[in-house]
């Protein structure tokens, strides 16, 4: 059995599912895209390769071996994405979620049925049909869970938005004694430097009291104002729209100290050396091409 346990972003790392991109499947279509990002890399014939993504996801596998974090790796299906395991389920405490994702996405969920099933039957849930959500707009934060979320009437029509507010009210519910904040994200189906796919596509709360953020990610002023509070202005990196466009919000966390970053965000990997933290570099601006970077890749199981 499984015994999964994840209070927060920050805590020492154990067990997390890495995605995968072996047997991805051909280019996509425009018309079959998710984001506005993917989109713009398939016109220009830039769309990264297979054995570039195997590559860069092996390269944060070797991070997590130095770190002694065990990895489970999602059952590999044929002609399939499944390099964003945080989309297809998340941990809070000792409970884990099924997300109810894009339909065509549904074969990436049955692909870690065998984690699933190694958890106690009573710490598994599945979110009615009503309820949208993905794990990328899903952070606990302790006493707290963040969700990005978008309750505008065009909901339907825009396949960037992932979780609504069903999803935000079912997630209360089932954690009654913790404080469900929801942030309204800024979408676009068309301009990926408009558009927040996920809460951490715009923002990110790391170790040391430390937070990174972009104000254009967040749809009302307040709850952009109510983060940037809650961490202290001092303790915020903000970041460019350039800067959020190349993912830089979406690095991953193993413990208070050590963040895995892409190599390429030098002004974000300075100023958490000078914080403190030990940063990790690897090269993922293949996988960023997609809308998605390292947070997005991992699902973590167990923190300390």
């Amino acid at each position: 059995m499984i015994k999964l346990n994840v209070q927060n972003e920050t805590s020492r790392l154990r067990a997390v599912v890495l995605g995968t991109a072996e047997d991805n499947g051909s280019i996509p279509k425009v018309e079959d895209s998710y984001d506005p990002k993917s989109v713009e890399h398939i016109v220009a014939g830039t769309y990264p390769t297979e054995e570039d993504m195997v590559r860069e996801l092996d390269a944060v596998a070797k991070v997590f071996e130095k770190y002694n974090v065990k990895v489970y790796r999602p059952e590999v299906i044929k002609d399939c994405n499944q390099i964003f395991a945080r989309d297809i389920a998340f941990v809070i405490d000792d409970i884990i979620i099924e997300a109810n994702i894009l339909p065509h996405r549904e074969k990436e969920v049955q692909a870690i049925d065998y984690i699933w099933n190694q958890v106690a039957e009573n710490k598994r849930v599945v979110l009615p049909e009503a309820c949208h959500v993905e794990g990328g707009d899903v952070m606990p934060w302790n006493d707290y869970i963040f969700m990005g979320t978008y309750t505008g009437d065009d909901y339907p029509d825009l396949i960037t938005a992932r979780t609504n507010k069903e999803a935000v009210l079912a997630i209360q519910e089932l954690f009654p004694n913790k404080t469900v904040k929801s942030f309204e994200l800024r979408k676009s189906n068309t301009n990926a430097k408009e558009n927040a796919l996920h809460l951490d596509c715009c923002f990110n709360p790391i170790g040391k009291g430390k937070a990174i953020i972009h104000k254009n990610g967040f749809l009302i002023e307040k709850e952009y104002e109510w983060l940037v509070n809650f961490f202290g202005k001092e303790n915020v990196f903000e970041i460019t729209k350039e800067e959020m466009y190349q993912m830089c919000s979406n690095v991953f966390s193993i413990s208070e100290d050590v963040i895995i970053s892409e190599q390429n965000f030098t002004r974000l990997n300075n100023w958490l050396r000078d914080q403190g933290f030990i940063v990790e570099e690897v090269p993922y601006a293949e996988i960023g091409k997609q809308e998605g970077l390292l947070r997005c890749t991992t699902m973590p199981l167990i923190r300390d």
